[in-house]
């Protein structure tokens, strides 16, 4: 019987120092019953809180976590970027900080990545978030899902398992929240295959969300129409990817 393939967790994390510790100890229990090779990582993107100080006590005791930490904030983009290149095993599996999500549904993902899907992505059973917080959520699976003809059902959902050899071909750009657009279709102009797998999604217990503000949301409709043009309409040939290979 073949081995199970190693695994890279990683949570990007801003302020999330009330969170992050039991993020860390419920990924590596969660590791534990589905690989023998494995390894959990942490991008800290400059936070003001005790994120670090509770990572370095968490380095402590687990000697599979790695803290890769920015000095200067570098973005939602930015801290994806560092996770997936400091990323080693064969599969990487990623989602925020904030325990909205529970990692121990990671079994149900790796479950699903059969051998003919390439990525495996969530989709929230429910959202937990306040009435307005879902109004502009389900506008924003709306235009993104038309604008870039997205072939999933929740492309919110920041759970995602992946096999690491795509990001070969596929090379990301964004350092904004876009970054999520971005991997999508990129990964589905490449030919890469999705699995979906339903989630369940909590309320936020520490902290505030860094995106649910005017500037923040005029911002990433300014960056996405960029994308779009990148990625829709532009006669270059498509940023980061290369032809679909063949199967």
């Amino acid at each position: 019987m073949a081995a199970a393939p190693g695994i890279s967790v990683f949570f990007p994390a801003y302020n999330d120092g009330g969170t992050i510790g039991s993020m860390v100890t419920e990924a590596i229990a969660t590791l534990k019953r589905l690989t023998d090779d494995y390894e959990v990582i942490v991008v800290n993107d400059a936070s003001s809180d005790r994120t670090q100080e509770v990572l370095e006590e968490l380095s402590d005791v687990y000697p599979q976590l790695r803290v890769v930490r920015h000095e200067k904030n570098r973005g939602y983009g930015g801290a994806l970027r560092s996770g997936f290149a400091a990323a080693s095993k064969e599969l990487v599996f990623y989602t925020d900080g904030d325990a909205q999500y529970d990692v121990r549904e990671l079994e149900a993902l790796f479950a699903a990545l059969r051998d003919d899907v390439d990525w495996v992505n969530g989709y929230k059973i429910g959202r937990s978030d306040p009435w307005y917080r879902v109004v502009i959520g389900t506008a924003y699976q709306y235009v993104v899902r038309l604008l870039f003809s997205l072939r999933v059902r929740d492309p919110d959902c920041d759970f995602r398992l992946i096999r690491r050899r795509v990001f070969e071909r596929v090379h990301l750009e964004s350092n904004s929240g876009i970054i999520c657009v971005e991997m999508m279709r990129k990964l589905q102009d490449a030919g890469y295959k999705v699995a979906e797998v339903p989630v369940h999604h909590y309320h936020r217990t520490y902290g505030r969300s860094q995106f649910f503000n005017f500037r923040r949301v005029a911002a990433v409709g300014r960056g996405l129409l960029r994308l779009w043009w990148q990625l829709v309409l532009s006669p270059r040939v498509r940023i980061g990817v290369a032809a679909p290979e063949r199967r």
